[in-house]
């Protein structure tokens, strides 16, 4: 009798207990065996054959074990009387002997051998099969060794045709054998042992074959995509075993709970050294997993890091690295040091690295972090209402839907948003959820569809989920992830197969108004469903019938429903502004309904063990209760200033998170309910200035009290002492552009400089002035600094030894309320009360042209165009004036609309509106091109508006007054965002755009001009345009390719003729960048310096 290959492909892992079947098997894998070896075509005999089908148990592992036992035998019927004849027992005992016995016959003595190839081998199989090689590399072993036992150990071990050889064990029973109780010792693999060995062996081959540029990369112009046999490229310069390594190595050490010996220590500390890091996050990209980057750091033992504190600075440095530049490193794999080398904190390990071993790297001349910033605690980004907030399962990212039609990924540690927003929907977004195991994230929209998101790389899994014929209103997945729920404003719910995308059954109809909101009970057999039409209904989630009647209570529309963790109750808000808490089972009304909130409930969530609720309003607070009695717990938690579309607890349960229409997330302390941060407290008279350190972690302020404070911008709390020098009022303040240095100009006629670290006074008080100095500012370079007096001159100093620099500027006759510096550092100009404007040569001191007059009454305040090429001008004349900046010609009729003395003008970034704040109480903005007003006054102080300016994105304009308060505005609607600020007992004197944002201060900061050439080393100059930087960050080389990247908090144009200036925006710095040594294109290799 002959058999086919047919029998072969059996599965060995159906244990189909029927005999027939198995004797067949049996009779399809000895036939070969006994034609091979000249035995007869019936061997073994009925009576064996009988023994074998008995001893199998109904597994058909046992015979294929058996057969490739006898294959490698010069007697097979030896072998098989041998295996017969060892013990009986249960068929899983029989199969274990029949193992051991298969091993034994094949080691021969190398047993310290087979386990650190068979551990290898088990434990990488979790991930990945491997081929001999690279099971060799990572077990420390010889190839042929790994070799040879596959070939003798077929009938536990197989190369995988469909893995490129990987090698996968027979069956799980084999696992269990060679790593359970019944195993004999010297046999016995220990699994937590073999991930230690396999760690230590992903980290050594790392150490080994990590290197700079290893696929060769001819140009930084390329993106990863432009370089067409990139993967071709990876897998000849990088071995699997080296792949898998980088993928794989923290997977292996977070199984390790034991102390680690001397080897996994040295091998961690010597991967985690500065070059390595760096060569691995460049093999992440060329492999394109940057995503995992920081998962798989963050997953190595807190335990193990600790264990040498430079090793957890290095992990805690990369971490950071990856979030930052995620977008240049994942583009292309030379922007890993290009770009993303550029912008390290100076107080990092990483840098420590690169200042020694890299060249001709961009400069950050002006600017420059000294160390990773702080978290925010408000999570911006979107530009449309934020409708819908959730984190993963584990605890690690945020997710945000957005009116802007994108998802956002964000990370819950840093707050950094990570890879770039999901985009795909046609319109708003109103709903987000994960999947219980975190891979993937589903998106419900005003577009009626669903869209599946794969969670690591952001790309959009599958086609849109198409059913629902009106807005997809609420979305989640059944705890197991396999089906995902629906409810939309065509009143029903859909259930979807979550792998396929089908839907499954017909949808669940009842509700006749818009289902609102669903949620899976914690088992999944329950959906639960709120609607306009005041109800609550539950349903079967395997039938879809509806459970018992509708739960009825609420006397407006429900707007969000949630199960407790138990299953035991359900909660609802509701627009009669109150939540409801149901037995699940009964459906009855539990207790009295929880009020508080003013407005509708737009969202509530239980918290992680079901102890608390928290509710999210239209009334713009969070709200926590006790969910065992419904009272309140705490006080209001207040900070959005628009709606809360939604709320969500951290799986830990430690933090809150909202989302809102004001397009901001935010974090709360779930315990205390308390924002971070607070009141700033300490000055003890009139606060007449503040303003951000140029790397946004502190703030400044300065006090009529003599006193210039420090604060740290995350806690609010004080830093050191307070800076005392001055014997009169302080009126002005200012950081220089690296930020190591404060100035500050007094009534008492001096400007002080101090140590922006310590607080200490740097050298002597600068003096030269005669009367009060109104204004002080660095130029942009941070060189020079210029100061503005009641005694009529402008002085300039040198900012490092504060010695006068030249003559004082003369040429007005009165008073000099206001100075400047052009964009590009040329040009000073400066607002007199002799009703005139002047122009300055900032290197000679020379007056340029003539004085711009047509004021009829004192010049108040002078700002540049953001271009440069215009100046404003407003003035107790009731009038703004523009002005050429090259001729010192006026541009088109005044301004006109105000009734009394206009005290400060400002330009919006992007240099199409003007905005002037008046003694007659109101702002005004103006089309910068017609001149023309528009909209109507803004309207809400009662005194004198002393200043106006335009947060740096352009979308706020805040006012100072003398009514003591600071007050917000939209830049577009002319609307008031929130309540006015109050901090001062006096009038506000002046409040501008500083490196960190709008806060009052006392000296107006530059804007940049709009085009600039840049020093390169391939080509001599190179002009880059303000619209050369895309939506993602990229500056683009004028030819074609990238140029470089630019971090999002300095990225709002191009500027200056010899260096790069990149102006702030929002809590964006002012960074400038020295490119005259820059390699780039073809010649990026260049900034690497050999290794010795």
């Amino acid at each position: 009798m002959r058999f086919d290959g047919r029998f072969l492909a059996k599965d060995l892992a159906s244990d189909d207990g029927a005999l027939h079947d198995i004797r067949f098997f049996t009779r399809s894998k000895l036939y070969p065996i006994a034609s091979r070896c000249g035995l007869p075509n019936d061997w073994p005999g009925e009576e064996k054959l009988d023994e074998i089908v008995e001893r199998s148990g109904g597994l058909f592992i046992f015979v294929q074990t058996l057969s490739q036992l006898l294959e490698g035998g010069l007697d097979p019927d030896e072998y098989l009387t041998e295996a017969l004849s060892v013990g009986s027992g249960s068929a899983l005992e029989r199969l274990y002997n029949l193992y051991t016995t298969a091993i034994r016959s094949r080691i021969d003595r190398n047993i310290e051998a087979f386990r650190l190839a068979v551990g290898t081998i088990i434990v990488v199989g979790q991930y990945q099969p491997l081929s001999d090689e690279a099971v060799a590399k990572l077990a420390g072993v010889r190839t042929n060794i790994v070799t040879t036992l596959v070939n003798k150990l077929g009938s536990l071990l197989y190369r995988d045709a469909g893995t490129n050889g990987g090698i996968r064990v027979r069956h799980l029973s084999v696992i269990d054998f060679l790593t359970g109780s019944s195993t004999p010792e010297d046999l016995k693999v220990n699994i937590k042992q073999a991930h230690h060995g396999v760690g230590v062996g992903c980290l050594k081959v790392m150490i080994q074959g990590l290197r700079f540029n290893i696929c060769g990369i001819e140009s930084s112009f390329m993106s990863n995509r432009d370089v067409i046999d990139l993967q071709s490229r990876v897998n000849h310069n990088m071995s699997s075993a080296l792949q898998y390594s980088c993928l794989h190595w923290s997977d292996h050490l977070s199984h390790i709970d034991h102390a680690p010996d001397e080897a996994l220590i040295t091998a961690l500390s010597e991967f985690t050294k500065v070059p390595r890091l760096l060569y691995w996050m460049e093999a992440l990209s060329v492999m394109g997993r940057v995503p995992v980057g920081d998962s798989l750091l963050r997953q190595v033992p807190q335990w193990l890091k600790g264990l040498e504190l430079a090793v957890e600075r290095r992990l805690d440095d990369a971490v950071k690295f990856i979030l930052a530049f995620r977008e240049p490193m994942t583009t292309s794999a030379p922007h890993t040091y290009v770009s993303g080398l550029a912008f390290i904190p100076t107080e990092t390990e990483i840098w420590g690295y690169v200042k020694g071993s890299f060249r001709n790297l961009l400069v950050v001349a002006e600017g420059r972090k000294k160390s990773w910033p702080d978290r925010p605690h408000i999570f911006t980004g979107h530009r449309g209402k934020v409708s819908s907030v959730s984190y993963s399962p584990d605890g690690r990212r945020i997710i945000s839907g957005s009116y802007d039609r994108t998802v956002r990924i964000w990370d819950a540690e840093t707050r950094a948003a990570v890879g770039k927003p999901l985009e795909g929907h046609t319109d708003r977004i109103r709903s987000v959820a994960y999947s219980p195991d975190g891979r993937r994230i589903i998106s419900g929209s005003y577009d009626n569809t669903i869209r599946m998101w794969d969670a690591e790389t952001g790309a959009a899994v599958g086609k849109p989920l198409e059913g629902h014929d009106n807005v997809i209103s609420s979305v989640a997945y059944s705890p197991d992830g396999r089906r995902i729920i629906s409810g939309s404003y065509d009143k029903t719910i859909h259930m979807w197969d979550a792998e396929a995308g089908a839907a499954v059954g017909e949808p669940l109809e009842g509700h006749n108004d818009v289902v609102s909101s669903v949620a899976y009970s914690p088992d999944g057999r329950r959906v639960i469903s709120g609607s306009y039409d005041k109800t609550i209904r539950i349903w079967d989630a395997e039938t879809g019938a509806a459970v018992g009647k509708p739960l009825e209570g609420h006397t407006d529309r429900i707007h969000s429903v949630a199960y407790l963790p138990d299953g035991r109750r359900i909660i609802s808000g509701s627009s009669d502004n109150t939540i409801r808490m149901w037995d699940a089972e009964t459906g009855a009304a539990v207790g009295k309904p929880l009020e508080g909130h003013n407005d509708v409930i737009n969202g509530v969530a239980y918290s992680s063990d079901g102890r608390r609720i928290i509710s999210g309003s239209y009334d713009k607070t969070i709200l926590m209760w006790d969910a065992e009695t419904g009272a309140a717990v705490g006080k209001p938690l207040e900070g959005h200033d628009n709606v809360i579309s939604s709320v969500a607890y951290s799986p830990d349960g430690r933090r809150v998170i909202s989302g809102s229409y004001d397009k901001t997330i935010r974090i709360w302390d779930a315990e205390t309910g308390a924002a971070v941060g607070g009141e700033l407290e300490g000055h003890n008279d009139v606060i007449s200035g503040v303003a951000y350190s140029p790397d946004g972690r502190r703030i400044i302020s300065s006090s009529y009290g003599k006193t210039i404070c420090m604060w740290d911008a995350e806690t609010g709390a004080a830093v050191g002492k307070p800076l005392e020098g001055h014997t009169h009022w302080v009126l002005s303040v200012a950081y220089s552009p690296d930020g190591r240095r404060i100035i500050s100009g007094s009534y008492d006629n001096t400007i002080r400089m101090w140590d922006a670290e310590t607080g200490a006074a740097v050298g002597k008080p600068l003096e030269g002035h005669t009367e009060a100095i109104s204004s002080v500012a660095y130029s942009p370079d941070g060189r020079q600094i210029i100061s503005g007096s009641y005694d009529k001159t402008i002085l300039m100093w040198d900012a490092e030894t504060g010695a006068a620099v030249g003559k004082p500027l003369e040429g007005h006759n009165d008073v000099i309320s206001s100075v400047a510096y052009s964009p590009d550092g040329r040009r000073v100009i400066s607002g007199s009360y002799d009703r005139t404007i002047r122009m300055w040569d900032a290197k000679t001191g020379a007056a340029v042209s003539k004085p711009l007059e047509g004021h009829t009454h004192w010049v108040l305040s002078v700002a540049y165009s953001p271009d440069g090429r215009r100046i404003i001008s407003g003035s107790s004349d009731n009038t703004i004036r523009m002005w050429n900046a090259k001729t010192g010609a006026a541009v088109s009729k005044p301004l006109e609309g105000h009734t009394v003395a206009i005290s400060g003008v400002a330009y919006s970034p992007d240099g199409r509106q003007i905005t002037s704040g008046s003694f007659d109480s109101t702002i005004r903005m103006w089309d910068t091109e017609t001149g023309a007003a528009m909209g109507k006054p803004l309207e809400g102080h009662d005194n004198v508006i002393s200043s106006v300016a335009y947060s740096p994105d352009g979308r706020r304009v805040i006012s100072g007054s003398h009514d003591d308060t600071i007050r917000m505005w939209d830049a577009e609607t002319g609307a008031a965002v929130s309540e006015p600020l109050r901090g001062s007992t006096n009038s506000i004197s002046t409040s501008v755009d500083t490196p960190g944002g709008l806060y009052p201060f006392s000296v107006l900061s530059h804007q940049p001009p709009r085009i600039c050439e840049l020093v390169g080393a391939v080509e001599p100059v190179i002009a880059v345009s303000g619209l050369s930087v895309d939506s993602t960050g990229w500056v683009h080389h004028p030819n074609g390719g990238l140029l470089f990247w630019v971090p999002e908090d300095c990225r709002n144009g191009l500027i200056c003729p010899a260096i790069l200036t990149i102006p702030t925006s929002g809590w964006h710095r002012p960074v400038r960048l020295n490119l005259e040594r820059f390699s780039y294109g073809p010649s990026w290799t260049d900034i690497k310096i050999a290794d010795p």
